[in-house]
């Protein structure tokens, strides 16, 4: 039975990892913070499947204690600041777990377990105003926040540990990819949250930003798959996960606000000071590397996507009146 140990389990990608890898016969080891809970009703269905251990990205010492403790045959670093505003409010955090946290990982496994697999969450965000579209593996990286800085940092170290010390380090360089497991705070499940609440009767608008913004726009549960497929290579190398197609915040709201059969310009409002600092250019990435290699592919469409959250977001909504 192989082991694997995902950081960042309580969320999105690590529960959907988590059920994913037990459905492979894996042993799963989450880590999980001694003070914040966040995220662990994503994981409340099948907790009871996991070895879950108290630690922290930013406590070496922790670390090493659970990797002596499991020998993981592969680790998956998920766990982070995800929130582009909020690495704008604490930019020495953000990088200190962002970027730190994996090279903590990443001196564990060179110096005492080499052949570890190890993943490293990657961000599209690295890639911020694109010298090119789509974007691939190959694009330069051109940050333009404190949080897609630290994703940088992130993503050359592992390449660096793997060139330098030929270890097996993957960097998966993912778009925008949503769920019914998504953050509240990220616009797609604000949307969904919001609609499901205007036809309950529970709100009566919905304030947004820029609604042209456009992003590359996948399920979550597909693309932990890919996350699986590198580690799975003879080579370890990095891979662009994307669908490849574009859709704007305008295009959200008017699936989400379909499925419920509303008219979303009815209830949506714009507020210029919700614009971002650094308002992203649109970023759509190729994947082809990953079709070709891994044999990968985003199988649910956006629509089907949205329609999954807002009906997700309704039973939630209507199980707690």
């Amino acid at each position: 039975m192989k082991t694997a140990f995902i950081t960042g389990i309580t969320g999105q990608d690590g529960s959907y990892l988590a059920e994913f890898l037990l459905e492979k016969g894996y042993k799963v080891v989450g880590l999980v913070s001694e003070t914040h809970d966040i995220g662990n009703q994503n994981i409340k269905n099948f907790q009871h499947k996991l070895v879950l251990e108290v630690g922290d990205l930013l406590d070496k010492s922790s670390l090493e204690k659970i990797i002596s403790a499991h020998k993981p045959d592969e680790i998956y670093n998920l766990g982070g600041i995800t929130f582009v505003p909020t690495s704008w409010e604490k930019p020495v955090l953000t990088n200190d777990v962002n970027a730190l946290g994996p090279l903590r990982l990443l001196e564990i496994i060179r110096d005492n377990y080499p052949k570890i697999k190890f993943y490293q969450a990657t961000s599209a965000k690295i890639f911020g105003d694109p010298k090119e579209v789509p974007q691939t593996e190959k694009t330069p990286v051109n940050p333009t926040d404190p949080y897609s800085v630290s994703k940088v940092c992130a993503h050359f170290l592992t390449q660096l540990f793997r060139r330098q010390f030929g270890l097996f380090t993957c960097s998966g360089i993912l778009y925008n990819h949503e769920s019914e497991r998504r953050g509240p705070e990220f616009v797609t499940r604000k949307i969904t949250q919001t609609a499901a609440k205007i036809k309950l009767g529970l709100e009566k608008k919905l304030v947004l930003g820029n609604l042209d913004a456009k992003q590359d726009w996948g399920y979550a549960p597909d693309y932990v798959e890919a996350m699986w497929l590198m580690l799975q290579q003879k080579r370890a190398d990095d891979y662009v996960v994307a669908t490849g197609e574009l859709h704007s915040v305008a295009d959200v709201c008017k699936v989400a606000f379909g499925v419920l059969g509303l008219d979303y310009k009815k209830f949506v409002e714009v507020d210029k000071k919700l614009f971002r600092q650094s308002e992203a250019k649109a970023l759509v990435g190729d994947a082809s590397k990953a079709q070709k290699v891994l044999g990968w592919q985003s199988k649910t469409k956006f629509e089907e996507m949205i329609k999954k959250m807002v009906l997700f977001d309704v039973k939630l909504l209507t199980a707690k009146r």
